[in-house]
């Protein structure tokens, strides 16, 4: 946690000092962490230095507080145009913008996983009633044979044909065993695109990929949450929910939904056992801004293989990672202002310490290059938020400035500072006890 943090930090605040050097600015201090000064050196006019406090840093500028009494020094922060000075807030949030585009394209130019199933055959999971594949007829196990122009197509070809084929009726086969019999099926399916253009996603028409043959492995179950309750644990692997055979978390989502949040029976394999399980799913956000019923837990990666891309491609590939992630950061902002959210979902570095242990022991370079893609993102949108103290504070007051044609009055924004910066520790205080009460450690002495 401490070297994702400190990446994460050091890439911010060398933003804002890259860009006051640039403009002249005499920057004193270069620190990472907070708190008393542990080492570092001195280097011209700045102390480059490590402090105690690892969670975050900072670039001290002359002149910078608000409480600082101006000398006309053309060194200081306050002596800049302001369109110089919102430059230098804006530097440290697109500098970890940057860093999360960069980290992204180069995992998908050296280690781009892709998931088997694309590439196999069109096999569905389980298909949701009230959705147009449910409506057309189609059932767990289908295998599909035609899709539209597609014969016997992959699960990459039906993504991709039905993007092109979006607010249409199509023609669909399918061969179905039954009975120890196959046989073909034809029905037609309307492609319903509810993103109007966005993201589409065939899951939301019940086409849900079998994305293996085996059953849902468990990697990581939610302290306090319904999956613990029921006695779900990390090793085990989900086989069905009231005898519906499940093989992704894709399909135990669009089940949970159908079900309408109704208690469910889980069968469990659990080494050499079988067990059944009673779980009631709880209502809530998926952290990427969808909400729906949920039994948290963290599922083991599904069969994927390693491919290398060309830079054009993996650049695309990166802008199609950080851009929707951004979006539902954002989202999941608006959600808690306007209450549609709990507070709780909100993480701090114990959350970012626990999460970041699990990408490490997760195969592969790409849960943890993508979980620091994520960080780096959230930390830039973070700072960009209108609170004093924040990067996003003070590049609104110097757009009041801007606007007023005059500076503010001193000891109004020496208030507003401080009232800001207490707000902001409780705030964190706040994330961090949360973070503890999700630990297992802790639910225990709750029970």
């Amino acid at each position: 946690m401490l070297v994702v943090l400190g990446i994460m930090v050091l890439v911010h605040e060398f933003g804002h000092f890259a860009v006051a050097k640039f403009f002249k600015v005499r920057v004193e201090v270069f620190s990472i962490g907070f708190g008393p000064r542990l080492f570092g050196f001195r280097r011209g006019d700045t102390d480059y230095r490590l402090s105690l406090l690892p969670l975050g840093g900072y670039v001290k500028m002359a002149g910078e507080n608000p409480g600082e009494a101006r000398t006309g020094d053309p060194g200081e922060f306050a002596s800049h145009p302001r369109w110089q000075r919102i430059l230098i807030g804006l530097a440290g949030p697109v500098a970890n913008f940057l860093l999360a585009f960069v980290l992204m394209t180069g995992l998908y130019m050296m280690h781009n996983e892709v998931e088997n199933y694309l590439s196999q055959p069109a096999v569905l999971d389980f298909v949701p009633q009230d959705t147009p594949a449910g409506h057309a007829g189609l059932q767990a196990g289908d295998r599909i044979t035609r899709f539209d122009k597609d014969s016997n197509p992959t699960w990459e070809q039906v993504r991709i044909r039905a993007a092109l084929d979006a607010n249409s009726y199509i023609p669909v086969t399918v061969e179905r065993t039954a009975n120890g019999q196959t046989q073909s099926f034809n029905a037609e399916l309307y492609l319903a695109d509810p993103t109007k253009g966005g993201d589409f996603e065939i899951e939301s028409l019940g086409l849900i990929p079998r994305v293996q043959d085996g059953p849902l492995g468990v990697r990581d179950v939610m302290p306090g949450n319904p999956a613990d309750r029921a006695g779900l644990k990390a090793g085990d692997a989900i086989v069905s929910m009231n005898g519906q055979p499940v093989h992704s978390v894709a399909a135990v989502t669009a089940y949970l939904q159908q079900t309408k949040g109704k208690p469910v029976t889980l069968e469990v394999r659990r080494g050499d056992q079988t067990l059944n399980l009673n779980a009631t799913p709880i209502w809530g956000d998926d952290g990427a801004g969808h909400m729906g019923y949920r039994l948290e837990f963290h599922p083991t990666l599904a069969p994927f293989h390693v491919e290398q891309l060309p830079v054009i491609d993996a650049v695309r590939q990166s802008v199609n990672f950080n851009l929707p992630n951004s979006g539902y950061i954002i989202e999941v902002l608006h959600r808690l202002v306007t209450h549609r959210s709990n507070v709780q979902q909100l993480s701090g570095p114990i959350g970012i310490a626990r999460e970041t242990g699990e990408a490490v022991t997760m195969p592969g370079w790409q849960p943890i290059i993508g979980l620091m893609a994520l960080i780096s993102l959230n930390l830039g949108i973070f700072n960009l938020l209108p609170i004093p103290i924040l990067d996003g504070g003070m590049i609104l007051l110097l757009m009041i400035e801007g606007t007023l044609r005059r500076d503010l009055n001193q000891e109004f924004k020496e208030r507003v500072y401080q009232v800001a910066f207490v707000a902001l520790i409780l705030f964190a205080a706040f994330v961090m006890f949360n973070d503890v009460a999700k630990l297992n450690i802790l639910s225990k002495l709750k029970s």
